[in-house]
């Protein structure tokens, strides 16, 4: 997958940035900045194109995810953070997952998928209108998710549905309601006090 790193300091969080429909590796590396200019940032493309815009998996219509592709592209995602943790020797107990709506939404399979492996996320505005049976246990997964009120991608109850998935798995949640589906710079504060308060 294609993807870009910035080499941080030892002691610091490693970012796997997972961006918007649209966008690329490199589109939530200022986001990683603003949390933690000392991070390790590891920015990486989804592999699925929509109308030539770079998505992490397909969706059938706004709002309905095609689950095959989620299955697939979310397996290969986690793979491909294995590999760049082997080849750069980080650590990937240190990995946060910060993702933006298309980036979140994979995000939370990741969280869902691997709860041994990834235990820290920031959501910006995510959806996750998939019926999840099993209830595997995320007691150790702290997640900071940003929602809109107002949000034109979003609504109130998918928004709602995020929370219940992770609450009901027992996850530390920490929820944050703004207006829209932007991605505005007091979420990004938000989230960079959660993560002062997370890691100290």
């Amino acid at each position: 997958m294609k993807h870009v790193i910035e080499q941080g300091k030892n002691n610091h969080p490693v970012f796997v940035l997972l961006h918007g429909t649209g966008g690329d590796e490199t589109s939530l590396l200022e986001v990683g900045r603003l949390l933690d200019e000392e991070a390790t940032m590891i920015g990486i493309r989804g592999n699925v194109l929509e109308n030539g815009y770079p998505r992490y998996f397909k969706r059938l219509s706004d709002g309905v995810f095609d689950l095959e592709s989620l299955e697939t592209e979310s397996k290969q995602l986690h793979e491909a953070i294995q590999e760049l943790a082997y080849v750069n020797s980080f650590d990937v107990t240190n990995v946060v997952l910060v993702g933006y709506s298309n980036g979140a939404n994979i995000g939370i399979r990741l969280l869902l998928d691997y709860p041994e492996i990834y235990q820290k996320a920031i959501l910006f505005h995510p959806m996750y209108p998939v019926e999840v049976k099993d209830r595997q246990l995320l007691n150790k997964t702290q997640v900071f998710v940003t929602m809109g009120k107002f949000d034109q991608m979003v609504s109130i109850q998918e928004s709602q549905r995020v929370l219940y998935l992770l609450e009901e798995r027992e996850a530390d949640v920490t929820e944050m309601w703004g207006n829209t589906h932007q991605l505005m710079y007091e979420e990004i504060e938000q989230a960079k006090r959660w993560l002062e308060k997370t890691s100290s």
